[in-house]
């Protein structure tokens, strides 16, 4: 039986395509610190979903039947706890509508997975909150503005006692309207003395007793444990059946829509399939968001002719090529009146555009 004897140059190739094997498996399965951006689903946030119900429901008020779809759009992100393959990140660099940005400037490294998965949650719900307010201005509903607990320490005397979302009517009895007004009230307090605030906590007017400690900013001050801000009372009341995996603030606007289409007889969607994205302030301020380009191609798989986007971000879409209408908006008001213009030949020209 002879044997085979392998030459040296056959030894190199053999070592050679071992060590190319080696090289590919650890390119395919090594992560990079890169974050992968793809188009998203878009929910029409007016149709039935699985609960036989639209996504935004408004009860407490007058509504109208609704004449069209109005598209909530997303982006597909890789998640804090996931990791990215080389081949991945070089598809989302080359492929239309994808993108790929380092992981350090979309999550903070210093924070857990579970972290920023809460934070994205409070910014959704956070943009729930004002689109409301945003929507019922718009549509001329009254909207009060009261000063609001934010955030209660853990180990401060109001724990237990106020809780974040309280709408502070009171302190001692006196009326308070702002946030100032409140501080000042507590300022004039002594510490250990008893402290009254009525507040609205769920549509209820509840009494709170507090303890003030001393200010540890303010020597000599009183403070009760609370951080105060800004917060809201309106009769509607508003259901946002959004899945608890979609976070961040950009669908604010589509939102807005959603409800000052249920609450006005005016016909905003005329029967169109629409889609938006950008930020909300209880103002109706329309703000930048991220991930556009994916969303627009999101939308386009759905039947969608018009796309509400925010002013900011039409420099951003010079170099794109789309058969939707891009209009621009800056406010609310001007994504209702931009859509009522669309639809009247007459005035469809006058419509700002991207």
């Amino acid at each position: 039986m002879r044997s085979i004897k392998l030459t040296r140059q056959t030894w190199l190739a053999l070592t050679a395509a071992v060590v190319f094997v080696v090289l590919a498996l650890l390119i395919a399965v090594l992560p990079v610190p890169y974050v992968v951006y793809s188009p998203g689903t878009a929910y029409d946030v007016l149709a039935d979903a699985d609960a036989d119900a639209p996504i935004v429901v408004v009860e407490g008020i007058p509504t109208h039947e609704v004449n069209g779809k109005l598209h909530m759009t997303t982006v597909a992100v890789t998640r804090p706890t996931a990791r990215t393959s080389l081949p991945e990140a070089m598809l989302a660099f080359w492929l239309p509508a994808r993108d790929a940005l380092p992981r350090s400037a979309v999550y903070d490294p210093a924070k857990t997975g579970d972290e920023i998965r809460a934070e994205e949650r409070l910014m959704m719900d956070t943009s729930q909150q004002d689109a409301i307010v945003a929507a019922l201005r718009e549509a001329d509903v009254p909207v009060e503005e009261l000063p609001m607990i934010s955030v209660v320490i853990a180990s401060g005397p109001s724990n237990g006692r106020l809780f974040p979302g309280d709408l502070i009517l009171q302190v001692e009895g006196q009326p308070v309207r702002t946030p100032e007004e409140v501080r000042e009230r507590l300022r004039d307090k002594e510490v250990g003395t008893s402290l009254r605030i009525t507040v609205s906590r769920e549509g209820r007017v509840v009494n709170a007793d507090v303890t003030p400690m001393e200010n540890p900013h303010e020597p000599g001050g009183a403070a009760i444990g609370v951080e105060v801000g800004v917060g809201y009372r309106f009769d509607p009341t508003v259901n946002f059946g959004v899945s608890h995996e979609i976070g961040g603030p950009s669908a604010g606007l589509v939102f807005a829509l959603a409800i000052y289409e249920q609450i006005t007889p005016e016909d905003v969607l005329q029967g169109r399939s629409v889609a938006a994205t950008g930020q909300i302030g209880p103002d109706g301020r329309v703000g930048r968001i991220g991930g556009l380009h994916e969303k627009i191609a999101g939308a386009e798989r759905e039947d969608v002719s018009v796309f509400l986007v925010p002013a900011p971000n039409c420099p951003d879409l010079q170099r794109l090529r789309t058969d939707l209408e891009l209009i621009r908006v800056a406010t609310l008001h001007d994504a209702v009146e931009g859509l009522a213009a669309l639809g009247d030949p007459a005035r469809s020209a006058e419509v700002p555009r991207c």
